[in-house]
């Protein structure tokens, strides 16, 4: 009997991911018919995956769980990398995502907008913030603290979705273009950073020339 278990066993752990995946995808193609997130119904993914509401919840016991869930599942669906290692990693990441977010935008919108996508980016804002410290390292050494602040949340403001949606609905660019702009926005800045010849320190520099309001 107990072999029987443990032969059944890794088929259940398969199944169960299956239907985990399905019930993901589900909610994935209803978020992609321009529906908000927040108001799908439970319902409405069962119907969509092909499976009982029950099992619906026996995955995710609640609404905000599956959708908990659903924002790190995108971000693997999408390919888009989260965790920048080296300074060429942040300039090259929004010419390597936006047009990644453009096949998604529906969903990437929605992560933007929606409650829950809000709630799971400001979760992660921490965990963001130490792996952007760690990437620009080599160029924020080189700043008194003040100015490495300063670039930092430029480089965090720069590669986001929010960037990517800004570049699109006001500057009239596709997700390509946005990456690039983005991109070459980061490259021109932490050159000039490195290389010394910018001064970070932009309200110092408009004081000394009279030009403060």
């Amino acid at each position: 009997m107990a072999d029987v278990r443990s032969y059944n066993s890794p088929l259940r752990e398969e199944k169960s991911r299956e239907t985990r995946e399905a019930i993901l995808n589900a909610l994935y193609r209803l978020m992609n018919a321009a529906i908000v997130p927040d108001e799908i119904s439970m319902e409405a993914i069962a119907n969509e995956a092909g499976v009982q509401r029950r099992t619906v919840f026996r995955h995710f016991p609640a609404k905000d769980d599956l959708l908990t869930a659903f924002w790190p599942w995108l971000n693997a669906h999408m390919g888009a990398s989260t965790a920048p290692k080296s300074v060429k990693d942040v300039v090259g990441g929004p010419k390597e995502a936006f047009p990644r977010f453009d096949a998604h935008e529906a969903a990437v919108r929605a992560s933007l907008h929606s409650r829950t996508g809000r709630e799971m980016r400001l979760g992660m804002v921490a965990t963001r913030r130490l792996r952007f410290a760690g990437a620009l390292a080599p160029v924020l050494s080189t700043l008194p603290p003040a100015e490495a602040v300063r670039v930092e949340a430029l480089a965090h403001l720069l590669y986001s979705a929010s960037a990517w949606e800004v570049l699109k609905d006001y500057g009239g660019l596709t997700g390509a273009q946005a990456g690039e702009t983005a991109s070459w926005a980061l490259d021109t800045i932490l050159s000039a950073v490195a290389s010394g010849s910018v001064a970070a320190d932009v309200p110092s520099t408009a004081k000394e020339n009279g030009n403060e309001h």
